[in-house]
């Protein structure tokens, strides 16, 4: 497989989008994917392929209906977002999210011939979602080698979490390093159908936060 070519895990978030200019600093030929999975913040879609144009970088999108698993606020309508942070692991987790979004891309990246994968999972500042941890990377990387044809053939998949070890504030100022226009990119669980961040979800706190830490204005157009 290809040393420098890159699949992105790609939402139009600020992780992911500081995850895919990592790459992209690192000399990697980045294509980025985007999973539709009928989430209840959808714009978020539209934004990241508007942003991937602009940058001149190639995207693609898979869609799956994730609604008809239920069990969460972002992909079941009648549960609401809560606007307080809530102990343990919240109603916004999407059952088994990454480990199905990280085995779409591992299919990706075998059928494309690309042994990189980059997610912009964290720990730090996150809302206790258990696959956003080291130790399911380190699992799930294990899985799909053994799962796969390239692992099996020696072409071994990374499964790359550059940001997971730093905090929401750490991660702006890399970007910001970067060249990242964060105003741009989009977090919010409840985002409307212009784009706009309702200011009170679990996201948008953590972005609120770590804007307010780093000391830079935050660029996200908020409702409240």
């Amino acid at each position: 497989m290809g040393n420098k070519r890159a699949l992105i895990l790609y939402s139009g978030g600020l992780d992911s989008t500081t995850v895919l200019h990592h790459a992209l600093s690192n000399d990697y030929d980045c294509t980025a994917l985007t999973i539709d999975y009928n989430q209840r913040h959808s714009y978020e879609v539209k934004s990241s392929q508007e942003y991937l144009r602009q940058e001149n970088i190639e995207g693609l999108i898979f869609k799956i209906d994730l609604s008809q698993i239920g069990g969460s606020a972002l992909t079941d309508n009648e549960l609401k977002v809560p606007m307080e942070h809530q102990s343990g692991i919240p109603i916004t987790y999407v059952p088994a999210r990454n480990t199905i979004f990280l085995s779409i891309a591992s299919a990706y990246a075998e059928k494309l011939s690309i042994s990189e994968i980059f997610i912009g999972v964290n720990q730090i500042d996150y809302s206790g979602y258990p696959d956003c941890r080291p130790e399911f990377i380190d699992s799930i990387k294990s899985t799909i080698n053994l799962g796969t044809k390239a692992g099996v053939d020696g072409d071994s998949i990374s499964i790359n979490a550059p940001l997971i070890n730093m905090s929401k504030r750490e991660i702006i100022l890399y970007g910001i390093e970067l060249g990242i226009d964060y105003s741009r990119t989009v977090s919010c669980y409840q985002l409307d159908s212009e784009g706009d961040a309702c200011g009170e979800c679990d996201s948008c706190k953590f972005r609120k936060e770590g804007f307010r830490l780093a000391g830079i204005k935050d660029p996200t157009r908020y409702k409240n």
